[in-house]
């Protein structure tokens, strides 16, 4: 059938409940459609007639798209997503009756109809087979922040939308990481939501708008409202962070783990407590990772004043600040939160707030990027001499080996220190065949990024330096070349008896 001898589809954005903010465009399609359809609960009322009704006419042809079931349960074969699937089905052959005797068709939506709403239902199953347009709303979100009367992001803030029905634990990790927010669909779903605003550290952010530009409209802090009393019709919102009023708190030290390359490595707890810092304390190289925010003060340092860092940052603390200590890798592998433990063991900063945010280690992103040659016990040894001497390092070297435990390698080598991997080849070949498989691991997840695999005795320690992790196998781990032609190595998880 020809486009002339159909009618054509609409998908109306009303705005988020006053009539008065629905769009131009809304009303001049309203106006010339022959049918007006539009969705309600088995009780009738409908929210967007009731938006539009002021722009029926008499004759306008109205299906109303009556939901089998909306929080109830159903004896459907199918449960709920089987009933709601043979209602849109059933909702879309009767919209496609008209269009295909000619008429035009305005799906009414609150809102925007392709954000959360029913329209899009009809969407998917039409517009493939109908000349169709989709008139844009304002959506509840829009109206939200109108009504809190505060910027929704700012800048390069980013705006994470959640619907409440996600997990608490899912929605605790989102927000936790973003900049702002808005949470839909509550009603039921509003204690979960509190519950991870809270674990999230963010609730005295948040605020509560129900019913935005309605009649029943309301807007408080969200800490205030009453589980009980909040309708499906409801939005969480976290606005911007930038020029906001931060809520008085005690000073705290977070030493967070940046993973060791990008943002890809960073977890969402890590970025959470980044964005959340007054102030931020680390090595130059490691800051310079962390995107810059406004109002955020950074103070950076050499790489080598670890214990005066960690003192600077409960000095901040102590003053109030709330202070993010940044480690590449994880702040507990030969790292910062050593640093900041020791120092906060003792006065005067005993009664500072003190937790640890772990990160990807460089030896698990190096071991990843290779295969699994950690897939059976292993060891982690730093080659650095600086804070401890040889002789010991290479006493643990020998035990390591001679235990047969795979060994992840930390700090090989630097401009300073050239003779350690050579040393440590040595050491370890008293354990360990030459063709014991040797991964180096540089820049792992940087622009830089290298991985090889060569055989103990080939380890050229030219080849290696400070961006670099060794991960030496044991008699067990294994390689081979993939039908790709790239080479992957393991450790079993089965070691033989003996």
């Amino acid at each position: 059938m020809s486009e002339q001898q159909t009618g054509r589809l609409y998908g109306v954005g009303l705005g988020p409940g006053d009539p008065s903010l629905m769009t131009v465009r809304a009303v001049e399609v309203i106006a010339e459609a022959d049918v007006v359809a539009y969705h309600s609960a088995r009780h009738g009322r409908s929210i967007a007639r009731s938006i539009a009704e002021r722009h029926l006419r008499p004759d306008h042809i109205e299906e109303r798209l009556v939901y089998p079931v909306t929080t109830e349960t159903t004896d459907h074969p199918g449960g709920y997503r089987g009933a709601m699937e043979e209602f849109y089905a059933d909702a879309a052959a009767r919209l496609a009756a008209h269009l295909d005797a000619g008429r035009t068709v305005a799906v009414l939506a609150e809102g925007d109809p392709l954000f959360y709403g029913s329209y899009m239902h009809m969407h998917k199953r039409l517009a493939d087979r109908y000349p169709t347009e989709v008139v844009p709303g304002v959506t509840s979100v829009s109206a939200a922040a109108a009504r809190i009367g505060a910027p929704l992001v700012e800048g390069e803030e980013v705006l994470t939308v959640l619907p409440g029905t996600l997990p608490e634990e899912e929605l605790t990790a989102r927000l936790a990481t973003t900049d702002a927010a808005a949470v839909m669909k509550l009603g039921r779903t509003f204690p979960a939501v509190r519950r991870a605003l809270e674990r999230s550290g963010r609730l005295a952010e948040a605020q509560y708008v129900e019913r935005a530009t309605m009649g029943a409209e309301r807007v408080a802090p969200l800490a205030e409202v009453d589980p009980e009393s909040v309708p499906y019709f409801s939005v969480a919102v976290l606005p911007s962070r930038i020029d906001a009023q931060a809520p008085a708190r005690r000073g705290e030290v977070v030493v967070v783990g940046l993973g060791p390359a990008g943002p890809l490595w960073l977890t969402p707890e890590a970025r959470g407590e980044l964005a959340a810092a007054e102030d931020l304390v680390g090595y130059t190289t490691y800051l310079d990772r962390v995107p810059k925010r406004p109002g955020q003060r950074r103070h950076t340092s050499d790489n080598k004043v670890e214990a005066e860092r960690a003192e600077f940052a409960l000095d901040l603390a102590r003053r109030g600040r709330r202070v993010a200590v940044v480690s590449s890798g994880d702040p507990g592998v030969f790292a910062m939160a050593t640093a900041v433990l020791e120092a906060a063991a003792e006065d005067p900063y005993r009664e500072v707030p003190v937790r640890v945010v772990p990160g990807m280690t460089a030896a698990h992103a190096a071991a990843a990027r290779a295969g699994a040659p950690l897939g059976h016990d292993y060891a982690v040894i730093s080659l650095s001499d600086r804070l401890k001497p040889w002789e010991v390092i290479a006493e643990r070297l020998r035990a390591a080996a001679a235990a047969d435990l795979v060994l992840a390698l930390y700090n090989p080598g630097s401009r300073s220190r050239i003779w350690q991997v050579g040393k440590a080849r040595e050491l370890l070949l008293e354990h360990r065949a030459p063709d014991t498989p040797v991964v180096l691991g540089r820049d792992v997840g940087g622009p830089e990024e290298r991985i090889r695999i060569v055989k103990l005795a080939d380890l050229d320690p030219a080849q290696v330096d400070m961006r670099t992790i060794l991960l030496v196998g044991s008699s067990q781990t294994r390689t081979a070349r993939r039908g790709d032609g790239t080479e992957i190595v393991w450790t079993p998880r089965r070691y033989p008896e003996r």
